[in-house]
């Protein structure tokens, strides 16, 4: 079982910038695909950012250009630097981790859930 321990969110004034942090308990050398989604209230939960094999990224349309993903293998922690914040980017943000197992089986591990919020 994946343990990911989120921190780094907060309150930032629109124009503003913050970065989080994801540590997991277990090498993310070893983690299929790890990133960033988040949720607002009333929405769907949704991609923001995430390795998937080798050092390739996706990125949700709506933060291309000013949210970067990034990692630190030594860690085992996946940041998101957020930059340029808008008033729509206020979710809770989640960090999620995705095993694929010998059997071919896949689980998704979550973080508890930061909360950043963007003033206008």
């Amino acid at each position: 079982q994946v343990q990911l321990v989120e921190s780094g969110g907060g309150l930032v004034q629109a124009g503003g910038s913050l970065r989080l942090s994801c540590a997991s308990s277990e090498s993310i050398r070893s983690i299929n695909v790890m990133g960033w989604y988040r949720q607002a209230p009333g929405n769907q939960r949704e991609l923001v950012a995430e390795y998937t094999s080798g050092d390739s990224t996706n990125y949700g349309d709506s933060v291309k250009g000013r949210f970067t993903i990034s990692r630190d293998n030594a860690k085992n922690t996946v940041y998101l630097q957020m930059n340029s914040l808008k008033p729509e980017d206020t979710a809770v943000y989640y960090c999620a981790a995705k095993i694929i197992y010998s059997d071919y089986t896949a689980y998704t591990y979550w973080g508890q859930g930061s909360q950043v919020t963007v003033s206008s």
